[in-house]
């Protein structure tokens, strides 16, 4: 596989990690309310659910500016490989965020957080950089 296509590769499993962590928070609460579930999960006391909802968010929060800078980078002709790089260090980062969420780890979580976003604030400032 090319460099663009595991960055590509990279922005399809972004886009999935969401429908990951709510999978999680549905399975692990009681009585699942498919009629209402967004007024189901705000009802959810459980930790874990909760967690794994906050993590379901914050993976849709985070999707748009990496899949924009993923876009951009390869418009702005930054080398394939870097934008492959860092999309890498941005999946791999949001995975290990939503497992620290799940297992509350809240100090691993927010440097997960972080390194996703230094990766994807990187893919915009190499495509200004190549563009200035």
């Amino acid at each position: 596989m090319s460099a663009l296509g595991v960055a590509y590769l990279c922005v399809l499993v972004s886009a999935l990690l969401p429908y990951i962590w709510v999978g999680i928070a549905k399975s692990g609460g009681a009585r699942y309310d498919n009629r209402d579930p967004r007024g189901w999960l705000a009802k959810q006391e459980a930790p874990r659910v909760r967690r794994a909802t906050s993590a379901h968010l914050n993976s849709f929060e985070a999707f748009a500016p990496f899949a924009a800078g993923v876009v951009i980078a390869q418009l702005a002709d930054v080398a394939h490989s870097t934008i492959a790089m860092l999309a890498v260090v941005f999946l791999v980062s949001r995975v290990l965020y939503g497992v620290a969420y799940l297992a509350d780890a809240a100090m691993v979580r927010s440097l997960m957080w972080l390194a996703g976003f230094v990766a994807m604030v990187s893919l915009f400032v190499l495509a200004i950089a190549r563009v200035a």
